[in-house]
């Protein structure tokens, strides 16, 4: 039997704007651009792992000669995200979103007892920045 996973090393969101999403998770979010490739993508170093942003347009075709077998992959519709933030660091977020014009479409708190809220990028994902408590991993 295989050992257990380890965890998720990256994570895949759609969005058929490669610029508004740059704009968006570079600068709005912050995240740190590892790389862009034309209109196929851009990724974003998050934590310890990595937020992928696809056009899906472009990860439907087949690798061309010479590139790495990724095979073809994607999807159409919003998907969904949540970042690890610190409990004493969400209300800054909100401020900071509220700010660049971003709305929050709830704050929440769980029966855990955490506390998350979400919104969304320009593509129409949702996303939510969540206290590491929500799964009880800490």
């Amino acid at each position: 039997m295989a050992d257990a996973l380890e965890g998720i090393l990256e994570t895949a969101l759609y969005a058929d704007d490669l610029d508004a999403a740059e704009h968006f998770y570079g600068t709005v979010l912050g995240l740190q651009k590892i790389t862009r490739a034309g209109n196929r993508h851009v990724f974003f170093r998050c934590g310890q792992g990595v937020l992928l942003i696809f056009n899906s347009e472009e990860t439907i075709k087949p690798p061309h000669e010479g590139a790495l077998p990724v095979p073809p992959h994607g999807t159409k519709g919003n998907g969904h995200a949540c970042f690890r933030v610190a409990a004493d660091k969400l209300d800054s977020w909100i401020e900071k979103l509220t700010s660049a014009g971003i709305p929050i479409e709830v704050d929440i708190r769980w029966p855990t007892g955490a506390r998350s809220f979400y919104f969304r990028d320009p593509a129409g994902n949702s996303l939510e920045c969540a206290e590491p408590g929500l799964w009880a991993i800490d």
